[in-house]
């Protein structure tokens, strides 16, 4: 296998600038990602209790990764048929 030389990567004034304005936008899409948090916190809160509100978020994050994973939970019904399957004798 053959070893090449080191590429040299040279860091340039607008390469810096570019970085600082996008770390910035990333840093204010944050903090209003988690002032509508907090808003929709302190609004579940009021409406019937944090606790009822939370669970709800819960379950809707459940769905959403299952339905990302592709992951479809459908219970299966307790029938004869289906515990035993279709046996013929």
């Amino acid at each position: 296998m053959l070893r090449r030389k080191p590429t040299r990567l040279e860091l340039k004034l607008d390469d810096i600038d570019e970085f600082e304005s996008v770390r910035k936008e990333l840093e204010s899409r944050k903090k209003q990602r988690d002032e509508v948090d907090v808003v929709g916190v302190a609004s579940s809160g009021e409406m019937g209790g944090a606790t009822s509100g939370g669970s709800s978020d819960v379950k809707t994050r459940e769905q959403m990764i299952n339905e990302r994973i592709g992951y479809k939970p459908h219970p299966k019904p307790n029938t004869l048929p289906s515990l035993f399957g279709n046996l013929q004798f």
